[in-house]
């Protein structure tokens, strides 16, 4: 199978094309010009050099690979999560902006399946309960999350209604392990070290995280399954003042602190508040029996937890 990974040397970009380039696919990997090039062609993928930005470029690295598939996988994290909150609008552009273009692209040559990266923590769900993959997205979070979450539910309304083509929508949790945030020597743990990592209120929200190589198998299986949307999280959905102590332990940092809801709104904003006292967690059922999904266990929910 040929197919076209766009944002090939990212989180999950890269072990992803291993893992397809293993599988014996042909396999084309979207970078910048000069960035990652080797790390593709060691894995034995060619190389092509497009800004996602680019709809021309866009357009003519999609012709010349002549992908059966293409998989976005575009994104725009920080180094410092710290700054997470200050990358969004810059993510969410290259979301509906480079995005489109991938999408517009792939449905003008024929490609006849798009698998698209979303998320699967900005969903909506009452109180209590999970989120499954009817459920939509927060529209009214507040500030560049909401800007973000629309952005991010007109680009998974656009793949889904693609005539002529199998669009598959895969709402992945929080990814953890290999180069990712949250490992022992990742950022993550060094904000928890430092005691920059705090617990905002109750810390109530609920978060579903995912291991980098279980969403890379489910992202696998996702290039025969049925079209339609996915929730890639694992079976252990936790609130921010049960997850982030456990995580603590686990990389040997001291106890979170805490910080009240009124001053985290004047002191690292309304956002952060969001993430730690409105997110819900996410249902994997249809991953399960559609993709044959098996997520490990979160690897630092320990008993009690």
């Amino acid at each position: 199978m040929r197919i076209f990974v766009a944002g090939a040397t990212g989180a999950v970009g890269l072990p992803l094309v291993r893992a397809l380039c293993t599988l014996g696919h042909q396999v084309t990997g979207m970078i910048r010009a000069g960035r990652g090039v080797d790390r593709l062609r060691e894995l034995g993928a060619a190389a092509s050099f497009a800004d996602a930005f680019d709809p021309k470029a866009v357009r003519a690295a999609i012709a010349a690979a002549r992908p059966d598939v293409v998989i976005d996988q575009l994104t725009w994290l920080p180094a410092d999560p710290a700054d997470i909150v200050k990358s969004l609008p810059d993510d969410t552009r290259l979301h509906r902006e480079g995005g489109g273009n991938l999408l517009a692209a792939a449905r003008e040559l024929g490609v006849g399946r798009y698998i698209m990266q979303s998320r699967g923590f900005f969903l909506d769900a009452p109180a209590g309960r999970l989120a499954d993959e009817s459920a939509g997205f927060r529209a009214d979070a507040p500030g560049d999350v909401g800007e973000s979450t629309r952005v991010m539910g007109e680009y998974e309304g656009r793949v889904l209604a693609a005539p002529s083509m199998a669009g598959v929508v895969l709402r992945y949790g929080f990814f953890y392990g290999p180069g990712t945030w949250y490992r022992p020597e990742g950022a993550i743990a060094d904000q928890v070290r430092r005691g920059d990592a705090r617990i905002i209120g109750n810390g109530n929200a609920v978060w579903s995280f995912v291991h980098i190589d279980d969403a890379v198998a489910a992202t696998v299986a996702a290039l025969t399954a049925d079209p339609g949307v996915y929730n890639i999280v694992d079976d252990d959905p936790l609130p921010v003042a049960e997850w982030l102590p456990a995580f603590a332990r686990w990389v040997d940092a001291p106890e979170p602190p805490r910080i009240g809801v009124e001053d985290a709104l004047a002191t690292i904003g309304e956002e952060a508040v969001y993430y730690h006292t409105r997110l819900t967690g996410a249902s994997n059922g249809r991953a399960k029996a559609q993709l044959g999904f098996t997520p490990r266990p979160l690897l630092w929910k320990g008993p009690g937890t």
